[in-house]
């Protein structure tokens, strides 16, 4: 029985599972996003995160732990560089997941993992956008102006009587044109 055994195995051997998130979190490093299947995003998921908080601190011990992981040097320089910056504010949740359908070919889920510091469309969007102020529709103070027409008792058409300006129009021309007919008999 699997109870309490939490990782998924993916169907491989643990040297081949090791092997391919090692490889794929080296990818993730260097590209900043890679497309996987769900199942092997969210291993990697788990496999990488703990390797980027070792990363905000650059020192020899953290950087041969990562390289025992990573087993490629170019990555391994590429995350103390480049990506260390970028992540030194965040406290955790260094990459997103964004599920993408299934494959044509065997119908399995795909996703698109990516570094989120490094989604550059994603960051200019949130830029442009002001900041959003919290609204509350709980019961507090009301302005005294919207309190009054709250208020204010429906208004019934009879107690305000329209004048139509059609009758007034019509009653109008007539008189006009009798004038205008008395001037051209004279």
């Amino acid at each position: 029985m699997r109870h309490g055994k939490k990782d998924n195995h993916l169907g491989r051997t643990a040297s081949h599972r090791k092997a391919m998130l090692s490889n794929m979190a080296s990818s993730l490093i260097l590209h900043k996003r890679i497309e996987t299947t769900l199942a092997k995003a969210k291993e990697l998921r788990k496999y990488v995160e703990p390797l980027l908080t070792r990363a905000k601190e650059d020192s020899t011990h953290n950087r041969r732990i990562v390289f025992s992981y990573l087993n490629d040097k170019e990555s391994t320089k590429e995350l103390f560089g480049t990506v260390s910056d970028k992540i030194a504010s965040r406290p955790g949740g260094y990459t997103r997941i964004i599920k993408l359908g299934n494959r044509l070919g065997d119908a399995a889920e795909t996703a698109l993992i990516e570094l989120v510091d490094f989604n550059d469309a994603l960051l200019l969007a949130n830029a442009d956008k002001p900041a959003k102020t919290r609204r509350s529709r709980r019961g507090g103070s009301k302005k005294e102006g919207a309190a009054e027409t709250t208020a204010a008792a429906p208004v019934k058409k009879e107690d305000h009587p329209i004048v139509e300006e059609s009758e007034t129009a019509v009653d109008e021309t007539p008189k006009n044109e009798e004038s205008s007919e008395a001037t051209d008999k004279e």
